[in-house]
């Protein structure tokens, strides 16, 4: 089977002189694209590869970051112990897996990211916006010592200003760089929000390490126990909400075709602040008793309720998206409308689970990937139409050819 003087079986386009009209050629960015016809199915289609360009972080940059993993361990061990940082490392890890990273891959379900950029983003955020930040502060100490600043203004400055400044600055570089690399994968808020949380998820594991050893060797049990319940408990998704914010912002500007710059910069506005105002109120606490617990629930409860509200919309908004796209592939014959609702609806895809499993062979693996190849395929679609990926057209027919062949295998006898 071919379309458009390509080979459905290798998933390769032909020459643009075989007379192909690319299911995503338009006129101009924006404006809607003609979808050629699908044609009728040969037996035996061969699955393709997922499409993998744009999807995968460079080799490297790992090695950068197995680099800056070892001189943060060190760091850490030189400064805080070996047995300090063993003990709080395995107490990090219940705010981190058991909340944070499971709400994410909640969040991230509808059009799961690719593992290796999840993985980047929280490397990212765990080793080198941490190494990064240290390095910055020691040279930002330095020249506060030149510059013989009172100790008390450079110590309430450095955590109401300094931190919020440099920390978001470096987690926003790793938003920025999952977006280089990831750019087929990086469509839109949802995304730009998970990534963002994850690589502030990151941050906050590392530096909670920190704060829990200096609990525990101040404060004993009890200030371990104490530190612990405000950090691990009362704000488990502080930074990841900071730098979420970030990546949200970022994620608009790429959905919409806006200015990618000034969203950015607009989303780092945003962390920076909500991370001052964080930092302020443990800094108010200590000169007014309870201040921190005051304006945590008057303010950080609040703003939490509407980061809930807003990932709610944006859910919403991605499905809108999946079924308006999908529905247009429908019209050209390449999908049922039926099939568009299992797919493009929460309830359609719990229902044909249930039935992909009930098949001989037990075929949910088989939905899995025909739900995902689809979801994909609406944001390539989605992608062309803000005219910034000229190589969507080429997801788009390597995606309409695992579609095809993933049915042909669900309903084979």
């Amino acid at each position: 089977m071919t379309y458009g003087g390509g080979n459905l079986h290798t998933g390769v386009a032909g020459p643009m002189g075989d007379g192909w009209a690319s299911p995503l050629a338009q006129p101009a960015p924006g404006q809607p694209a003609h979808i050629v016809p699908a044609a009728p199915q040969e037996p035996h289609l061969q699955l393709p590869p997922v499409p993998s360009k744009g999807r995968t972080p460079w080799l490297w940059i790992w090695i950068v970051l197995g680099v800056l993993a070892v001189a943060v361990v060190g760091y850490y061990i030189a400064g805080l112990g070996v047995v300090g940082v063993a003990i709080t490392s395995v107490l990090a890890l219940f705010p981190f897996v058991g909340i944070i990273l499971t709400v994410l891959l909640l969040i991230d379900r509808w059009e799961p990211e690719p593992r290796s950029l999840i993985a980047f983003a929280l490397a990212w955020g765990a080793v080198a916006s941490i190494a990064l930040t240290l390095l910055t502060i020691i040279v930002l100490d330095v020249v506060a010592v030149a510059l013989d600043t009172d100790p008390l203004l450079h110590q309430i400055l450095s955590i109401i200003v300094r931190a919020p400044i440099v920390e978001e600055g470096w987690k926003m570089l790793g938003i920025l760089l999952v977006l280089w690399m990831g750019r087929k994968a990086f469509d839109g808020p949802v995304d730009g929000l998970v990534y963002g949380m994850l690589i502030g998820a990151g941050f906050a594991f590392t530096e909670n390490i920190q704060y829990f050893v200096q609990a525990l060797y101040l404060g004993g049990i009890d200030g371990l126990a104490e530190n612990f319940f405000m950090r691990g408990v009362l704000s488990p998704f502080a930074h990841a909400l900071f730098t979420g914010a970030i990546g949200l912002m970022i994620g608009l500007a790429k959905r919409g075709g806006r200015s990618i710059p000034l969203f950015t910069l607009i989303g780092y506005a945003i962390g920076v602040a909500l991370h001052a105002l964080w930092n302020a109120s443990s800094v108010l606490d200590l000169f007014f008793p309870n201040a921190f617990y005051t304006l945590y629930a008057l303010v950080e409860v609040p703003i939490f309720v509407l980061f809930i509200v807003c990932i709610v919309q944006l859910r919403k908004e991605e499905m809108r998206l999946t079924k308006e796209r999908l529905s247009e592939y429908a019209a050209a014959g390449w999908f049922t409308p039926q099939e568009v609702d299992m797919l493009a609806t929460p309830q359609g895809r719990r229902i044909a689970r249930r039935w992909a499993a009930g098949l001989r062979g037990d075929r949910s693996r088989l939905m899995d990937s025909f739900i995902t190849d689809a979801t994909a395929l609406a944001m390539a679609r989605q992608r062309a139409l803000t005219g910034r990926d000229p190589g969507a057209v080429e997801d788009e027919h390597l995606l309409l050819h695992r579609a095809a062949a993933t049915r042909q295998a669900l309903l084979a006898p």
